[in-house]
């Protein structure tokens, strides 16, 4: 998979990502609504061009009490990022090219007040999905978002999953929606962030169903 030519979809209004996309923000801009005063932490998993974020941070009122940390693995991704925080003014936000599995890469930000999610469960095993969740009750803080995506028909067991890992759902997405999309505070107790451990491997919708995942063009 080319993932940097993947994000072209997100640049015709009316495609899945794009609608996809505009949910998430919604949960984003709550999330820092609702945010307590002060300094906040910001992590995105597989950030890809980190159009959920950005896209929030550069007109919202709480920008400047965000410190952010964009973790991907696509060079190309990682420069776009780059340039849409730079072009946004938002020199807090820090894309960093390498493993998002990988717990080091998250060093110095967990526990994070608000953790995205977004584009990777859906290219994880259950197993796995489980696991990265394992490891969100201690990216998350006691308190935090979790703001999450799968696609639609295979996103059933997410919301138990969280449930049973300390989450509270503030919102999910109904079945009328081709997508899944949530967002989850952490009422959990949390704990030390573990180094040198792998959250999941990136398998891939296509690899994993056998069939391409849903379309990014409605």
């Amino acid at each position: 998979m080319d993932w940097h030519t993947w994000h072209r979809a997100y640049d015709a209004p009316d495609s899945y990502l794009s609608r996809r996309l505009a949910l998430v923000r919604e949960r984003i801009a709550e999330a820092l609504d609702d945010a307590p005063d002060g300094p906040l932490r910001v992590v995105s998993v597989c950030a890809g061009q980190g159009r959920d974020l950005i896209g929030v941070l550069a007109g919202h009122p709480r920008r400047d009490d965000v410190r952010a940390r964009l973790v991907e693995l696509d060079e190309r991704n990682v420069a776009h990022a780059r340039r849409a925080a730079a072009a946004a003014g938002l020199d807090r936000v820090e894309v960093v090219a390498g493993d998002a599995s990988a717990t080091d890469a998250y060093a110095g930000m967990a526990p994070a007040d608000l953790v995205l999610l977004c584009g990777v469960l859906g290219n994880l095993t259950d197993a796995d999905v489980r696991r990265t969740l394992d490891h969100c009750t201690r990216l998350c803080r006691p308190g935090g978002v979790l703001v999450w995506t799968r696609t639609r028909h295979h996103d059933t067991g997410v919301c138990g999953w969280l449930a049973e890992r300390g989450f509270v759902p503030l919102w999910v997405s109904g079945p009328e929606v081709p997508y899944g999309v949530g967002a989850h505070r952490y009422a959990g107790r949390g704990g030390p962030w573990p180094a040198g451990r792998r959250m999941f491997t990136f398998v891939g919708y296509d690899a994993l169903h056998g069939r391409p995942g849903p379309p990014p063009h409605p």
